[in-house]
């Protein structure tokens, strides 16, 4: 496995500098807002245009990415998001932060479709799911590391917001030395969402709703426990400890939903993530620590929602929709979370920092009532289901990526999609 991995090992190491920087930076503007007195309605917008520059990236930065190639693109989006931390920094002030934090999402997305489209035409096609899940991985360990990156200096001044431009600069250099040959961008295929929700409403439900809890998380939940009066290392250890989480319980509710109608496993994996997504409200009063655990447990089954949405998806589409059907799911699940963390900020600031886990629990909860609902009229098809991927959102590359199989009905082969 390693001898495949040496070839894209920078580029693996561009990305984890790179989410080391920006996870620290998403964390830190948490507690510098907390610090310069932000309310919850503005923390929760900052995360509202972040992932609304997610979705205005998906359709900018593949342009970019043509004109001048990915080793130029990299260096432009990467240098826009270490001005943009700095920004953060230089002018303390909303009207600065939040038309940075939009550009971030832009620049963040194009960065995404660079390393993905580069991984995908490198990996040779049987090591595709293993590069998937090593590019996963270093994904959800750099973020989970990013966080304990708080407690190297003080939020209140510039230490924090330098280390996270350093960080993101520092991604340039093993991408900028690669020898590896540059791939194309193809035009992504225009989703058609009416059509989406028709085949696959089950999928199509788990991605907005993940958005919508997801989104919030990533745009609030430092809020959450820096006004719960966790302190920077509590911040780090609960923002840590569900990132870990959602790692490590994916694979055992991935093949729980292989083994069973995935439909009925994200009714009940919503329904237990609504239940936990209480807890670390409750375990407050007893610590930083009881708090991390609960947020361990919350993250374990809510991040497991998503990728359970795109492989109920895969088991619903024929092979040559699958492509467009995963473009179409991100975008849904872009729009929830572009919404959530708005709507939970104004939630949190007419009913106090504890309207956050009730959001979560609110918007799973909702999703395992529908699915429930929806199962009634669905008979169960676990022989035809796909081999279930562990993932987070970034782009529809990652899929072609991922290269998840389904058994064909009217064949013995195994067929990619």
């Amino acid at each position: 496995m390693f001898v495949h991995l040496a070839p894209l090992a920078a580029l693996l190491g561009g990305v984890a500098l790179l989410l080391l920087g920006s996870g620290l930076l998403t964390t830190l503007l948490a507690v510098r807002g907390g610090i310069e007195g932000y309310g919850s309605p503005f923390m929760g917008l900052l995360g509202s245009l972040f992932f609304a520059g997610f979705l205005i990236g998906t359709r900018v930065a593949p342009t970019l990415i043509r004109r001048v190639g990915h080793v130029r693109a990299f260096a432009f989006f990467t240098s826009a998001v270490a001005c943009s931390v700095l920004l953060h920094e230089m002018w303390v002030s909303p009207w600065v932060w939040a038309p940075v934090r939009l550009l971030t999402g832009i620049a963040m997305v194009g960065l995404y479709a660079i390393v993905e489209s580069w991984l995908n035409s490198q990996a040779a096609p049987a090591q595709r799911a293993r590069v998937f899940a090593t590019y996963m991985g270093v994904n959800l360990g750099a973020l989970a590391l990013a966080q304990q990156l708080l407690q190297v200096g003080d939020a209140a001044t510039h230490t924090l917001f330098v280390l996270a431009a350093l960080l993101v600069c520092a991604a340039v250099m093993p991408v900028a030395a690669t020898r590896l040959s540059q791939p194309q961008i193809d035009n992504a295929a225009a989703p058609a969402l009416r059509s989406l929700y028709r085949k696959a409403p089950i999928a199509f439900d788990a991605a907005f709703a993940s958005g919508l809890a997801m989104g919030a998380f990533w745009g609030l939940g430092a809020v959450w426990a820096d006004r719960s009066g966790l302190g920077s290392s509590g911040v780090a250890a609960f923002m840590s400890a569900t990132i870990v989480g959602g790692a490590l319980f994916q694979w055992p509710l991935g093949m729980l939903s292989d083994r069973h109608d995935r439909g009925r496993v994200i009714t009940l994996v919503a329904f237990a993530a609504a239940l936990l997504a209480l807890l670390p409200m409750f375990a407050l009063p007893f610590g930083a620590d009881a708090t991390a655990t609960a947020g361990l447990l919350y993250g374990g089954f809510a991040f497991a929602l998503y990728p359970m949405a795109m492989a109920r998806l895969i088991d619903r589409l024929d092979p040559h929709e699958v492509l467009a059907g995963s473009s179409g799911l991100l975008l849904v699940h872009g729009i929830g979370a572009a919404l959530g963390p708005l709507a939970a900020g104004l939630a949190m600031a007419a009913l106090g920092p504890d309207a956050l886990p009730m959001w979560f629990a609110l918007t799973q909860g909702v999703l395992a009532l529908l699915t429930s609902s929806l199962l009634r009229r669905m008979p169960a098809q676990v022989a035809l289901q796909t081999r279930f991927l562990p993932m987070v959102r970034t782009t529809s590359t990652a899929f072609e990526l991922a290269g998840t199989a389904r058994p064909d009905p009217d064949t013995s082969t195994t067929e990619t999609r």
